[in-house]
């Protein structure tokens, strides 16, 4: 069973990352829900713009597939997840 960690032993919830480190099985907010990444795909920059990481996961409390374009760059929200059996 996948769940949040608890409150009263993590000072937060959520820890900062940025988009071009996540990797495929970590976890990351998507549209508000916390996901597990099941793939990540990652555009060469334009003449003028940014690298784009075009993110796509699974959410851990509903199943459902939500998809994110942020730029590389950008910062992201990794939950602390805690596995128990």
């Amino acid at each position: 069973i996948l769940k949040m960690a608890d409150s009263k032993d993590q000072g937060s919830k959520v820890t900062p990352t940025s988009a071009g480190a996540l990797k495929k099985g970590s976890y990351v907010l998507l549209k508000g829900w916390p996901c597990k990444v099941t793939d990540i795909k990652t555009s060469k920059t334009g003449k003028h713009g940014h690298a784009k990481c075009n993110i796509t996961g699974k959410c851990i409390l509903n199943g459902k597939s939500y998809n994110e374009v942020q730029p590389s760059h950008a910062h992201m929200s990794e939950p602390l997840v805690t596995i128990s059996e």
